[in-house]
């Protein structure tokens, strides 16, 4: 059943019904994704028509009253057809994981990036948020409390944070881009990181399969700190940003425009603790078994190496990103969301984890 305005949080309400005055028809990439799926509730829910764009089919999207399209960001012409009649977009599709070919990443990431900012361009769509990423700046190194002064890295361990940096850049270079009937292009782009909530098909699956399989372990001898966000946290913030876009007071839709932004939950908690956080929901015991940083490093480039000339496509059980992002601190200092696009986090790690445990053992 489709979510009504009065379902969401007071803070929410209030955006959704600012936002709605400004935009009628709003363009969502991945809309059959986690994150996407929010943005799509929340706008409906504020009487926003929206036209969702995804490869597959998404019958349950479009029952909650999404006009879904099916397609390939990585065809233009397509994407242009089905944008007409938008004045915002939301591009939160792409390809993401740890593992695969150069080009199976920069044909979604990056022509896909390429090709949603021509057609806005076509379409006359002044207002773009763009679903980013911390990989973007992730280098193998600890991140204790970067903002968004920290450079793209130089070097990095695969081609999704390589994509996804690419695109970013075209993203935020675009700002300012004359459309074709005279009006200026404005996009901001998000960077949450380690998304989770209830339906989450990435990170809490993962977490309970390997679990019940055995092969959760940590890497390294010490704890590090990272950031999360909740579901709900991120779809509000992205909510947010195109409500600070398509103000009509050009002061403040120039604050945001042009920039990008470190979203998390603003509570850093150790890898151990949230995966343990996560195994509790469904009455599984902690994690406890420890890999060396430098064994679980080597693994990883052996599997890699492996794989690579035995042709496999599935991703290795161990990677070089994998061993350095377990092993090192992910957290964020988010000021700048805070101060420009008024985000806070508004569903607590703890009050999160009860929203997850109710879903994960409800009857089916």
């Amino acid at each position: 059943m489709p979510k009504a305005l009065n379902d969401f949080l007071p803070q929410e309400q209030v955006a959704l019904t600012a936002l709605k005055q400004n935009i009628s028809h709003a363009f969502v990439t991945g809309a059959g994704g986690f994150l996407g799926q929010a943005i799509c509730e929340r706008l409906l829910a504020a009487g926003i028509k929206v036209t969702g764009f995804a490869r597959g089919d998404y019958p349950a999207l479009s029952t909650m009253g999404v006009n879904m399209l099916k397609g390939d960001i990585a065809d233009e012409q397509s994407l242009c057809n089905a944008m007409q009649g938008c004045d915002l977009v939301f591009h939160v599709a792409s390809k993401a994981g740890v593992w695969g070919c150069k080009q199976s990443y920069y044909s979604p990431n990056v022509d896909g990036a390429r090709f949603i900012i021509s057609a806005c361009k076509q379409a006359n769509i002044a207002h773009l948020v763009y679903t980013s990423t911390p990989s973007v700046t992730f280098a193998g190194v600890d991140e204790n409390g970067n903002d968004e002064s920290a450079p793209y890295a130089a070097n990095f361990l695969n081609f999704y944070g390589e994509s996804k940096a690419i695109a970013e850049q075209m993203m935020l270079a675009a700002n300012g881009d004359l459309l074709s009937n005279g009006k200026q292009l404005g996009t901001t782009a998000l960077r949450p990181h380690l998304i989770w909530g209830p339906n989450d098909p990435h990170l809490v699956p993962r977490v309970l399969e390997r679990a019940a399989k055995g092969r959760l372990k940590l890497v390294g001898k010490q704890d590090k700190l990272v950031d999360t966000i909740y579901v709900g946290n991120a779809a509000y913030a992205h909510i947010l940003a195109a409500l600070r876009l398509s103000e009509s007071d050009k002061a403040t839709q120039a604050v945001c425009a042009g920039k990008a932004y470190y979203l998390s939950n603003d509570e850093p908690i150790t890898m151990a603790a949230m995966l343990n956080k996560i195994l509790g929901c469904k009455n599984l015991p902690p994690v406890s078994k420890r890999v060396p940083t430098q064994v679980a490093y080597i693994a990883g480039c052996v599997l890699e190496s492996v794989y690579r000339l035995l042709g496999k496509k599935d991703e290795p059980i161990m990677t070089r990103f994998v061993a350095r992002q377990l092993s090192t601190s992910h957290y964020f200092d988010i000021s700048a969301a805070k101060q420009e696009l008024g985000y806070s986090a508004l569903v607590s790690i703890a009050d999160g984890m009860q929203y997850l445990k109710a879903s994960l053992n409800k009857p089916n």
